[in-house]
C-alpha cells in the first residue's frame, strides 16, 4: 500500500519545478491550439496563455497560468505570477467565448497573482475582482481545472466555473502554507502546520465540496504517468461539456451562481472558521 502524504509533502510535489505545466496538458488533452495575445490595452503579459483550442468538433477558449522551468523561462513568465493585463487578456476572450459560444476551459497553475508597484499601479486587486464578476456571469460553460500550485487571488481570478478539477497532488487555498503561518501565528516556521490546517489537497477541497473531482496521479514511470492523467483530464472534459451543454443559458449562470453560494457558507474546521 502506498505511503499516505502529508500535506506539506502535497505542496512539494505541487511546486515541483519538473511538474508538468499548462502547455504540456494543453499539447496532450487537445487536437489543435492556437494562441492569442494582449489586452489591448497595456502588453501581452505571458504569466497567462489564452487562445482557441479543438477536441474533435468541440471549440474551446483556454486560459492558462504558466509557469517556466528554466531561469529564462521563468523570466519570460515572470514564474507563473500574473499582471494585471494577464486578467484583463483572459476578461477579453471570455467575452469573446461567450459571442462565439465556446466552452471555456482554465488551468490553474501559480503561487499567487504578481505583487509587484508596477501592478498595483495598474489595478491588479481589480484586476483579479473583474476576472471574477464576468466569470460569475459568464454565458457559457466553464471548467476550472488545478494542475499544480494554486494560491492567492491570483488562482481564485480563473476558479468561479461550473465545475472544478483537481489533480490528486495539487494545492488550492487562498494563501501559501507560509504566509498563513506568518500571518496567523507571527511565526513563518510553522509552516507544515499551517498545510494541515488549511484543508488544501484535493481530498480536503473535495469533502468541502469546493471542488468536484479529484483526477488521480498514479505513481511509476513519470511520462507513462502524465499520459494517464492527461487522458482521464481528457475524458472528463468531454463528459462533463457534453453535459453542461444540454443546459440553457440561464441554467449555466444559475448553476455556476449556485456553487458558489453554497460554498459560502461557513464550515468550521478544527477551530478555524471557513
Amino acid at each position: 500500500m502506498a505511503k499516505k502524504l502529508t500535506a506539506w509533502e502535497r505542496v512539494e510535489i505541487a511546486r515541483n519545478p519538473k511538474r508538468k505545466t499548462s502547455l504540456d496538458y494543453i499539447d496532450a488533452i487537445f487536437d489543435e491550439f492556437i494562441e492569442l495575445h494582449g489586452d489591448r490595452n497595456f502588453k501581452d503579459d505571458k504569466a497567462i496563455i489564452c487562445g482557441l483550442a479543438k477536441i474533435e468538433n468541440q471549440n474551446f477558449t483556454i486560459i492558462a497560468e504558466q509557469k517556466g522551468r528554466t531561469t529564462k523561462e521563468n523570466i519570460e513568465r515572470n514564474f507563473g505570477m500574473p499582471n494585471p493585463e494577464s486578467y484583463r487578456k483572459g476578461i477579453r476572450f471570455m467575452k469573446q467565448a461567450e459571442k462565439f459560444k465556446r466552452p471555456v476551459i482554465t488551468f490553474i497553475d501559480t503561487k499567487g497573482a504578481y505583487p509587484g508597484i508596477g501592478a498595483e499601479e495598474r489595478g491588479q486587486g481589480e484586476a483579479i475582482a473583474k476576472s471574477m464578476f464576468e466569470m460569475a456571469k459568464l454565458k457559457v460553460p466553464i471548467i476550472a481545472i488545478v494542475i499544480g500550485e494554486g494560491s492567492s487571488g491570483g488562482a481564485l481570478a480563473i476558479g468561479v466555473a461550473n465545475k472544478v478539477f483537481m489533480l490528486e497532488n495539487a494545492i488550492y487555498s487562498i494563501l501559501s502554507p507560509e504566509g498563513y503561518s506568518a500571518i496567523l501565528w507571527k511565526d513563518g516556521s510553522r509552516y507544515k502546520e499551517a498545510a494541515e490546517k488549511m484543508k488544501l489537497t484535493a481530498k480536503d477541497l473535495y469533502d468541502l465540496k469546493v471542488i468536484d473531482k479529484i483526477i488521480k496521479e498514479p505513481n511509476g514511470d513519470e511520462e507513462e504517468n502524465f499520459k494517464k492523467v492527461a487522458e482521464n483530464l481528457k475524458k472528463e472534459v468531454i463528459t462533463e461539456i457534453e453535459k453542461l451543454n444540454k443546459l440553457t443559458i440561464q441554467d449555466i449562470v444559475e448553476d455556476r451562481y449556485k456553487k458558489f453560494r453554497n460554498m459560502g457558507k461557513y464550515k468550521k474546521i478544527d477551530n478555524m472558521v471557513m
